[in-house]
């Protein structure tokens, strides 16, 4: 550990000299970065860094700190006084840059521990990246925008704690995917993982398939079965389409999360169970509570911390980095050698609006490959030859388009908390909310939990 020199930034004005001779005892090559300063892009490389709010002078001294943090490449720890958090800047800072927040006072071992972990959390995005770009085999999530480099950080923030996760976002876009990806990174990663997808489970059956039975609870139970939750004990159950249980099913699983024990039917002792929950849906569920189709004690329960799934529309590049990278997978169901995709389908790629996100893409892809007869597959293929050419926009579309995406990806960045979007975009809370409605925009508005807005 103490052999190989590593890279290490120092954003701050008060280096000390014992921080600074146990960093290099520890194998740290610091390099202590002024206010102001950012390391020219070609000097960048795989780091940590310290960021010490205690030495720097509010506000000038913020200003420049996202161009900074935006690196992949460096795990930042954030240390500072308690009274520090008290700016917003700040704690947004913290919440999308840094991989962990240490107060003042603290020993100088405790800051060199938490930068070598800063830096195997940030190789293992590095690693995440590459492989999304390298197009590695089934299972793994591919992308490299920032939407979900951003969804990448948070799902390493949320493994490392036990609380229960909400995965929100529309049909399609991975969801369970995110929820293997956050078990797979926690402590239980050895345990089950056990999936139950609430909304194609007859809401008759559904009781039973959450908590089991005992054998004669009814006609045909003819032996003993274990529910979903008693099977994932030690391990994750994820509950998706959470948005569609019955009420009914909603009442004992409420149940479970205060008692954490389950009853199977036609029994009569209690089973201790110990999961770690995570559920998704694509239900508005403020809405669902408001019409009383789901209970509101429940979803606070689930939605201790929130995730949101971007839409594949909202990911740029990525939807032509996904598309190649489901060719490379199902080619070999066509009966021929394929060499890609003609430049009229990459085109149309870029132009659809996939209302079905990447469930829709995938299913065109292996559609295209199984019927298109040439060497390359066509927008014809893909049944989406009327959008190889977009009809011409005026200026004024163009902003007001341009105006709606960014609008679009500050949310998403920022899990719907519309006064970090609206300064992230340089504009008022209530110009915000004029263009949310301007331009037919849910205003939904994350609640994240005390102890998530420093994580």
């Amino acid at each position: 550990m103490h052999g190989e020199k590593r890279s290490l930034y120092y954003v701050g004005r008060s280096l000390s000299s014992p921080l600074r001779a146990r960093l290099v005892e520890r194998s740290w090559k610091v390099e202590v970065l002024e206010p102001g300063t950012v390391p020219k892009a070609g000097q960048r490389q795989l780091s940590a860094g310290i960021l010490d709010f205690s030495s720097l002078e509010f506000p000038a001294d913020l200003r420049y700190l996202h161009e900074l943090l935006a690196s992949s490449l460096t795990g930042w720890v954030a240390v500072g006084h308690r009274e520090d958090l008290e700016d917003a800047t700040v704690r947004g800072l913290i919440r999308d840059y840094c991989f962990d927040y240490i107060t003042l006072p603290t020993s100088d071992d405790r800051v060199v521990d938490a930068v070598g972990h800063a830096l195997g959390m940030v190789a293992l995005q590095i690693n995440t990246a590459h492989d999304a770009r390298d197009g590695h085999p089934e299972g793994e999530m591919v992308g490299s925008c920032d939407a979900m480099l951003g969804l990448f950080r948070s799902i390493r923030k949320v493994a490392m704690t036990d609380a229960p996760v909400f995965i929100s976002g529309e049909s399609g876009t991975g969801k369970e995917l995110t929820a293997v990806a956050i078990h797979e990174r926690s402590t239980r990663r050895d345990q089950p993982f056990v999936a139950i997808n609430c909304g194609a489970i007859p809401a008759h059956l559904l009781q039973s398939e959450l908590f089991g039975y005992e054998r004669g609870a009814f006609t045909g139970a003819n032996q003993r079965k274990i529910g979903r939750v008693e099977a994932a004990n030690g391990g994750t159950l994820f509950l998706d389409e959470i948005g569609d249980l019955p009420l009914e099913s909603q009442a004992s699983l409420l149940r479970f999360l205060q008692e954490r024990k389950v009853e199977r039917l036609g029994g009569h002792a209690s089973t201790p169970v110990d999961v770690r929950i995570i559920s998704a849906t694509h239900v508005d569920m403020q809405t669902a509570m408001i019409e009383g189709r789901f209970r509101a004690d429940l979803y606070h329960r689930l939605c201790v911390l929130q995730l949101d799934e971007p839409p594949l529309r909202a990911r740029g590049k990525d939807i032509e980095l996904l598309a190649k990278h489901m060719l490379d997978r199902f080619k070999k169901e066509a009966s021929r050698k394929l060499r890609g995709f003609a430049p009229d389908a990459i085109a149309a790629i870029h132009n659809y609006g996939w209302p079905g996100n990447v469930r829709e893409l995938i299913n065109r892809i292996r559609r295209a490959i199984v019927m298109s007869e040439g060497q390359q597959i066509s927008a014809s293929d893909l049944e989406l030859a009327d959008y190889v050419e977009v009809a011409p926009v005026s200026l004024a579309q163009a902003r007001e388009s341009a105006e709606r995406q960014a609008i679009e990806l500050a949310l998403l960045r920022h899990r719907g908390r519309l006064s970090d979007a609206a300064q992230e975009l340089g504009i008022s809370r209530v110009t915000l909310y004029r263009l949310l409605t301007a331009h037919g925009l849910r205003a939904d508005v994350s609640t994240v939990p005390a102890q998530d807005s420093a994580a």
